[in-house]
């Protein structure tokens, strides 16, 4: 081998060896579950799989909602059904579909983290539709106070919601940090934070 063919080769190597930057390519969003609603009566509706494929359909619902229970899923649907109706209207797939979304960004674990995504997904339609009830300053200014009361509540309600979920999902835990001063016979010591400032000015 002559020396332009190491050269060659080492230059090869070099190139091999360097790593490449990185950069952050955002994942393409899957396919949302959905359903389908069969209306039963004025107050409830049967679910059923879009694609008439029902046996991955309920493997999804129960991926979505973080459960291995038919029952919870059974429960849950109805539950969304009669929390996230339309204002001024009846059982709606728009809202349904909305949150079953919602838990699904969520990405649950379990039936605890479901139940609050659910809270969550139902709290902010409520905080929705009384903010559009308190718009254009209709009913006079005692309806928007109440109005705007009532969405003051709903928004803090939303915001301890989520805190609770990074709660349960950070495990609760605190820190806390103890320091052990030892000082010799004799000696004086300062315990607290100290801030040193500049000698000011006359």
């Amino acid at each position: 081998m002559d020396d332009g063919d190491a050269s060659a080769l080492r230059e090869g190597e070099r190139q091999m060896n360097v790593v490449m930057p990185t950069t952050s390519v955002a994942k393409p969003p899957g396919r949302r579950t959905r359903v389908r609603l069969k209306r039963i009566n004025s107050d409830f509706s049967k679910a059923f799989p879009p694609d008439g494929e029902h046996k991955r359909w309920w493997y999804r619902l129960k991926a979505a909602l973080g459960t291995t229970s038919s029952d919870f899923v059974n429960a849950t649907l109805v539950q969304i059904q009669n929390a996230s109706r339309l204002p001024c209207g009846g059982v709606s797939e728009i809202s349904v579909n909305a949150v079953l979304a919602f838990i699904e960004g969520a990405e649950v674990k379990n039936e605890i983290e479901a139940a609050l995504a659910i809270q969550m997904a139902c709290t902010h339609a409520v905080t929705m539709a009384v903010l559009s009830r308190a718009g254009g300053a209709h009913g006079g200014d005692r309806h928007v106070a109440i109005m705007a009361a009532a969405a003051s509540k709903s928004t803090r309600a939303y915001a301890i919601q989520v805190e609770t979920l990074r709660r349960l999902r950070a495990g609760g835990s605190q820190y806390m940090r103890i320091e052990h001063v030892h000082l010799e016979p004799g000696a004086q010591a300062v315990i607290g934070n100290i801030e040193s400032r500049g000698k000011e000015h006359e």
